[in-house]
């Protein structure tokens, strides 16, 4: 029996979400184009594309480069660096600089829409392409978070991910934005869900939990479209 192969194209390999995605999901006969700015574990199907994406001129052509004319089955942007002292006590927006907001938005969002706009026609040559945008809890309306950037950033991903279903309407291609919020990216994919429930007293996201939701985009049809998910810890009071 002939089975289908998959090509992934899938951003952030080398740590935490990226790393639990390479490692679970695609199948032994699928190919995994996995980028990362450091070395990442070694998968027999892993191509390595070393890409900083915060240089988004250099990273977009070397990842188009790398891909050259193949197709791309499932597109996962899991890309978010945040501000300096985020998430504790120290934020201060104030003392942000005008680099590192720079820096924000060209990795976060200038990157993921030229990087969309190469890989268009790879995308198209799938028969059922999968376009997964990895957002934030911090991109929902009524937050209560006060990191600015990385929120604007999150809220520009969900706009990019409604026009750009649009644009791919006629193709049939799915695109999904996945709002998660805070991950227990301390434990390795292996760790029994029990442990990371109990150990963090159900505050963090098992990465288990976020995989089964990748895997359920996957596996729809192009007959469906799931437009958002959002996925906070169930005792994250951020929203």
């Amino acid at each position: 029996m002939n089975v289908s192969t998959k090509n992934f194209l899938i951003y952030g390999i080398s740590k935490g979400l990226g790393k639990a995605i390479i490692q679970s999901i695609p199948k032994p006969n699928d190919i995994i184009y996995g980028i990362s700015r450091s070395v990442p574990i070694q998968i027999p199907n892993l191509n390595w594309i070393e890409a900083d994406l915060s240089s988004t001129d250099i990273a977009v052509h070397k990842i188009k480069d790398a891909i050259c004319d193949n197709k791309i089955d499932v597109l996962i942007y899991n890309v978010g660096i945040w501000e300096t002292n985020a998430f504790t006590e120290n934020y201060d927006f104030e003392r942000i600089s005008s680099l590192e907001i720079n820096q924000m938005i060209s990795t976060n969002v200038s990157t993921c829409i030229q990087s969309l706009q190469s890989l268009m026609s790879n995308l198209r040559a799938s028969g059922n392409a999968k376009v997964i945008l990895i957002g934030s809890t911090w991109g929902i309306e009524n937050h209560n978070g006060k990191e600015l950037i990385f929120s604007a950033t999150k809220f520009a991903l969900r706009g990019i991910a409604e026009s750009l279903r649009e644009i791919l309407r006629d193709d049939l291609i799915g695109v999904t934005t996945l709002n998660l919020g805070y991950l227990a990216t301390e434990y390795e994919i292996d760790v029994p869900v029990d442990q990371v429930l109990k150990e963090t007293d159900h505050s963090l996201i098992p990465l288990a939990d976020v995989i089964q939701a990748i895997n359920f985009i996957i596996s729809t049809s192009n007959g469906t479209c799931i437009k958002e998910i959002l996925m906070p810890a169930m005792k994250d009071i951020n929203i």
